[in-house]
């Protein structure tokens, strides 16, 4: 959890810095004294903006790798009903802030087969979660599964015999595009069914989110989401920033959100 929220940490800081210190403001620099005093309160100094730029450049830097065609994330989780609930959360976490998965690390997997009655129970139980995620539409390619080495790891040997005896080919994995290939497409897009049934209709990828735990809220020209620990707030592509919210439903992991055009801001036709 910690981990998804750090990757969608530049984002958001991005985000309070423009609301902070609207780059509108720093235009009027020359009228920033007469400002100062129809306001009676000081107006934010040069510095101060500079200060910002600097800082959402860094952030940009950051948050271009994240959102890099060549940056995926893996997930790795111990078979069992906590795993299964973490790696659901987990997935659901990394759709909301668009980052792809691409491999799951199914870790410390017991034999098959063990002569102890305990660890017999126990290790059915890992593979049969096991199953469950390949059944749940996880490619065979995109499995690693790695053993129990019936102890913790400990050094890099360790850490290489892990990757040696990984089924599927070892732990490393070739991305669909290399580094610095540039941003990768939104996963999220917009349906036209204006001449069908007079909406636009915002298709947003949720695999594994279950209705009881998403929350949405439109707020301006933003979408506030909020799935179980996880929330971001979306800017609303522009041609909906002219439409009011005519509903929204979840199915087969994905929320589709209606709008309908405000006639007041919709360009009329005739």
């Amino acid at each position: 959890r910690e981990a998804l929220a750090t990757l969608a940490l530049p984002e958001q800081l991005r985000r309070y810095l423009r609301r902070l210190l609207p780059r509108e403001r720093q235009a009027a620099r020359a009228l920033r004294p007469m400002m100062a005093q129809l306001a009676g309160v000081p107006m934010p100094a040069q510095w101060l903006y500079d200060m910002a730029a600097h800082r959402d450049a860094e952030l940009a830097a950051v948050q271009s790798v994240i959102e890099d065609q060549g940056t995926t994330l893996r997930l790795v989780a111990e078979p069992g009903p906590a795993g299964e609930e973490a790696l659901r959360l987990a997935r659901a976490g990394a759709a909301l802030y668009g980052l792809p998965v691409d491999t799951l690390v199914p870790n410390r997997l017991l034999p098959p087969d063990p002569a102890d009655p305990w660890l017999a129970a126990l290790a059915a139980q890992q593979h049969k979660s096991l199953d469950a995620w390949r059944g749940a539409g996880t490619p065979a390619s995109a499995l690693r599964p790695v053993r129990h080495l019936g102890r913790d790891p400990h050094g890099p040997d360790d850490l290489a015999r892990l990757d040696t005896e990984a089924e599927g080919g070892g732990l490393a994995v070739e991305t669909a595009a290399p580094a610095g290939a540039g941003r990768r497409d939104d996963p999220w897009r917009v349906e036209d069914r204006l001449a069908e049934d007079g909406l636009l209709v915002w298709c947003l990828a949720l695999p594994g989110v279950a209705k009881s735990e998403l929350h949405l809220v439109r707020r301006d020209d933003e979408l506030v989401l909020t799935v179980g620990p996880f929330r971001r707030i979306v800017p609303l592509p522009s041609v909906l920033r002219r439409c009011t919210v005519a509903g929204a439903a979840l199915a087969d992991g994905v929320l589709r959100v209606r709008f309908t055009p405000d006639a007041a801001l919709w360009p009329r036709s005739d």
